[in-house]
């Protein structure tokens, strides 16, 4: 209650972003990859590499169909070598510093880029500013 009035319930599939914050940077270490929700959908729907000291982020949607999620099981997003963003779903490999594909189905299209920066030790949505 606000006020003496009861807060309406969030329309069903309404997304909620309580915080900006997705993790401490130490829970993503260099030459890993981690899954996030910050809308609160049940599934992850961005995921953060860091590479080489640097962090990334994209969407987590395959850009040959759009839809398809890319790890076979939670935070797997990188091959063996560590170095490139795989699809398991049709085997297509990203650069991990641009999301262009370079091998697979969707040849020369892009992972959708999520904006992130880090401040205070923490990985954060958003431009800094």
């Amino acid at each position: 209650m606000r006020n003496g009035r009861r807060r309406a319930a969030p329309r069903q599939g309404a997304r909620r972003i309580s915080t900006n914050v997705l993790c401490d940077l130490d829970a993503l270490p260099p030459g890993s990859a981690r899954g996030f929700d910050p809308g609160g959908t049940g599934a992850d729907t961005l995921f953060a590499v860091n590479s080489r000291g640097g962090i990334r982020a994209y969407l987590n949607r395959c850009p040959h169909d759009g839809a398809t999620p890319l790890p076979w099981r939670r935070h797997a997003y990188l091959n063996q070598a560590r170095d490139r963003i795989v699809c398991s779903a049709h085997g297509a490999e990203f650069l991990i510093g641009s999301g262009e594909c370079v091998l697979g189905p969707c040849l020369g299209r892009t992972l959708s880029p999520v904006p992130v920066h880090v401040r205070d030790g923490r990985i954060l949505l958003g431009t800094e500013g």
